[in-house]
């Protein structure tokens, strides 16, 4: 399941408004089909798996990180339909589908196939393979992740502006394996505007994953946070500045994840990172956050912190 886990992850942020999955085909110990969701959302994972199993996948375990889906569409088969015609002996599902076309009934088809069906397998990395998808079938809009990058006093910029650059380029490029894993990326008008930020991906061989890029304003392409809601074929969305734009998805409780890039340098006086997020008092700033990760960039300390 770690290895379809693995490959859930090879299209985050391209398959909206499908889920990422990730499958795999085992007979007699040997791995016989491998597939993951492709690129617009077709051809599903558990379609690619078999498709490269052939005969083989009669009498195989497919591992596969999400309910295989039992709604026939346009665009495809359902994959419950698949693995039963396949003949495939077991199927391992970390996750139940949320989506109320499937939830539950492709597993029921399988079982009335005569698949022994096992579920529960890794449940909570499925969850966080998958957070873009479940977050748009529980509350109706994208996962967002607000990336920050700060000198160990918190500041995004010198008093002038100047920001380039505050941290290394191990840092930079990490971030633009973020910038990959996203259908959109945001930031402010008044960055926008003072920076002229590209905003994609420049890393060799994935240019062509650069997000849509989106400006928050009145007149912008995003008026107000909650707005991203509206946003089609987008599960992940990247705020990366500024400091008021940052502050007005926090005051709207709209951030699941932060990615702190923290330089070791000292700048004093200087543009902080955030502006009011509408704290009261500090008693309800705790509890609010949980370091999910932590790892050394070159010089620069990554912090991911994952909302409660």
């Amino acid at each position: 399941m770690g290895a379809a886990l693995g490959l859930s992850e090879r299209t985050r942020g391209r398959t909206a408004p499908n889920p990422n999955v990730g499958a795999i085909l085992v007979r007699d110990g040997i791995v016989v089909g491998r597939g993951w969701t492709q690129s617009g959302g077709r051809p599903h994972a558990e379609a690619m798996a078999l498709a490269q199993a052939g005969a083989k996948s009669r009498g195989a375990t497919c591992y596969v990180t999400l309910e295989p889906c039992a709604h026939v569409s346009p665009r495809g088969p359902a994959c419950a339909d698949l693995l039963a015609e396949a003949g495939v002996a077991r199927v391992a599902i970390a996750l139940g589908d949320p989506d109320p076309r499937t939830n539950g009934q492709g597993v029921a088809t399988l079982r009335a196939a005569g698949i022994d069906v096992v579920e529960g397998l890794a449940e909570s990395q499925a969850r966080a393979a998958m957070a873009g998808f479940l977050t748009r079938q529980a509350k109706g809009r994208p996962f967002v992740t607000l990336k920050l990058a700060t000198s160990l006093d918190g500041r995004i910029a010198l008093p002038s502006g100047e920001s380039r650059w505050i941290t290394g380029p191990e840092a930079r490029a990490h971030a633009h394996v973020e910038r990959a894993r996203h259908e959109a990326i945001l930031v402010g008008r008044g960055t926008w505007e003072s920076d002229r930020p590209g905003l994609d991906v420049r890393l060799p061989g994935l240019e062509s994953r650069s997000p849509r890029r989106l400006v928050l304003s009145a007149d912008g392409d995003i008026a107000h946070p909650a707005d991203i809601a509206k946003l089609e074929a987008v599960d992940h969305v990247l705020v990366e500045g500024g400091a008021e734009t940052a502050a007005a998805f926090l005051r709207e409780n709209l951030v699941d994840r932060l990615l702190l890039y923290r330089a070791p340098i000292l700048i004093g006086a200087g543009k902080s990172a955030l502006g009011d997020i509408g704290l009261a008092d500090l008693a309800s700033a705790h509890g609010r956050w949980r370091l999910a990760d932590t790892r050394m960039l070159g010089s620069d300390r990554l912090e991911v912190y994952a909302s409660f």
